[in-house]
């Protein structure tokens, strides 16, 4: 694609789009919290662990002013996706703030020490609206890996924020997919995924959105023809139980 990101910074991935990560050239896991702007509305996915905490609000602050945050997306209760949850609700300072989650996660969520209110998806249609009119359609992925996963689908660019689906583990980690995203995929699916066949029914579910790009929790952002073919590349990559019984 001719990118070359700077990872030190807040990277825009569309005008309304940012990666707001931290780039750990030690590790093979990288995170990627990503911040939505909408007009009065700001949301944040996934805003990380406690060690990321300075880097991924420094980038933040580099695109709004936190106070701005409306909503925070917490995909599924693991530290690495949401355990500076409490601390990144102090910084943004407003009472109004909206933690989206699945039900189910709350109780988890909860030992974090939050204080603010829960938009629980389930039980909201699974959707939400923000002022502008635009909409946020959330899908719960049991055991993918979490019993209590959610994604979200903004209908306006036609993202979708994948949480650890479509992630990957990688020493040569780039934000955008390479020749290698398949392989990362490979090593991060078959560890955390319990099997092919919740992996095969979560496709379908998604069969009929309008998919411009996806973007996990962890690994690299797909877009164009990496799309299709990582759901093809799913479909057919044993997980879990099916490496241990075949």
């Amino acid at each position: 694609m001719g990118r070359s990101p700077d990872y030190e910074n807040a990277i825009a991935i569309l005008r309304d789009i940012y990666w707001v990560g931290f780039y750990d050239r030690e590790a093979d896991l990288h995170c990627n919290p990503y911040l939505l702007l909408d007009d009065e509305d700001v949301i944040l996915f996934d805003p990380g662990s406690i060690p990321h905490f300075a880097v991924v609000m420094r980038k933040v602050i580099d695109v709004v002013n936190p106070e701005e945050i409306s909503h925070l997306v917490l995909s599924h209760q693991d530290p690495d996706v949401c355990g500076n949850v409490a601390v990144v609700e102090d910084l943004i300072g407003r009472p109004d703030l909206l933690l989206i989650n699945h039900s189910s996660q709350t109780r988890l969520i909860q030992h974090y020490g939050v204080h603010s209110k829960f938009f629980e998806v389930d039980k909201n249609h699974y959707q939400l609206k923000l002022k502008s009119g635009r909409v946020l359609e959330f899908f719960h992925t049991p055991y993918l890996h979490s019993p209590f996963g959610i994604i979200t689908y903004d209908h306006e660019t036609k993202s979708l924020f994948t949480s650890d689906l479509f992630g990957g583990l990688s020493d040569h980690w780039s934000l955008f997919a390479t020749e290698h995203v398949f392989e990362s995929m490979n090593r991060w699916h078959q560890i955390i995924i319990p099997s092919n066949k919740v992996l095969v029914d979560f496709l379908d579910r998604i069969r009929g959105l309008d998919i411009r790009r996806i973007l996990p929790q962890h690994g690299s952002i797909l877009e164009g023809d990496y799309i299709g073919q990582a759901m093809e590349h799913l479909r057919k990559l044993p997980c879990g139980i099916d490496l241990h019984h075949p």
